[in-house]
């Protein structure tokens, strides 16, 4: 009981979604996927993505470096809150 009363106070509040987080997380997307786009030295092994600017990029590609966008995007959004910019 008291644990779990502990753990309860310690959780923080987060505010909730709103179109500037989605606008910071969709630029650290697009960021993460250009520099993979030239970072990745072996490209198009699996399933390939019908998009003109994406030629040789495959599937595995885009989710690696939209995952990396997220995890970069969740970090910029947690420090701009907690500097209080958003």
């Amino acid at each position: 009981m008291i644990l779990s009363n502990l753990l309860l106070s310690a959780a923080t509040y987060t505010s909730n979604w709103s179109i500037q987080t989605g606008v910071i997380l969709a630029f650290c997307n697009i960021i993460a996927v250009s520099i993979g786009r030239y970072a990745i030295q072996v490209r198009g092994l699996g399933p390939s993505i019908p998009v003109s600017f994406l030629d040789g990029f495959g599937l595995a590609e885009l989710l690696a470096t939209t995952s990396l966008g997220h995890v970069i995007g969740a970090g910029v959004i947690i420090g701009l809150r907690s500097i209080g910019s958003i």
